[in-house]
């Protein structure tokens, strides 16, 4: 594995979900030293919201909606999505007392690590593509002959970006366990 590749992709993605973990763990802790841990209780609607907020670039790609730079909203969605996910884990804290709830968690879970992997992938594809298009235009290759050459680049690259039709399902199965838990919750809370 060449250096450049560990230090670009993998330790941002490695790190991305380590400052998650700590980042729960710290708050969670501050929440029980100062014995604040029903805030926590809270936060799970709170993370909820930034999640839901994420969903406009979703809604702006698949133009049901048309405002909003693409570019801006993906920033946003990956910013709101990973923020929602710290204060749902912060939410769920390590206590074990619902199991509809810890499914969902787990599912977020690998929603982001699904997310992370589609954002870190199709960056290093694009990349690629765009280096070997510009060496070969340095190197004074035709416009004609450098599609061709870089035709299989385009359709890895097409490929790659299928890895929504992964990323979806995923993002469906954290959707139905998160909303099942938010029934259930409703249903049994303490509404006194």
């Amino acid at each position: 594995m060449r250096p450049k590749l560990f230090t670009r992709e993998i330790i941002p993605f490695t790190l991305s979900f380590a400052v998650l973990a700590v980042g729960a763990l710290l708050l969670d802790s501050l929440l029980h030293y100062y014995t604040l841990v029903w805030i926590g209780r809270y936060l799970g609607i709170v993370g909820t919201l930034l999640i839901l907020g994420s969903f406009r670039y979703s809604l702006r790609k698949r133009k049901i909606i048309s405002s909003g730079n693409p570019v801006t909203l993906l920033r946003r969605h990956e910013y709101m999505a990973w923020l929602g996910s710290l204060l749902i884990l912060v939410h769920a804290g390590i206590h074990f007392n619902s199991i509809l709830g810890w499914l969902a968690v787990w599912a977020m879970l690998i929603n982001i690590g699904s997310g992370l992997a589609g954002k870190f992938l199709l960056d290093r594809a694009r990349k690629r593509m765009l280096e070997a298009r510009q060496t070969m235009l340095r190197q004074g290759v035709p416009e004609a002959e450098l599609e061709e050459r870089v035709y299989l680049d385009t359709l890895t690259f097409d490929a790659v970006k299928q890895w929504r039709a992964v990323h979806f399902p995923i993002t469906l199965a954290f959707t139905v366990l998160a909303l099942a838990h938010i029934i259930a919750v409703c249903l049994f809370w303490g509404w006194k």
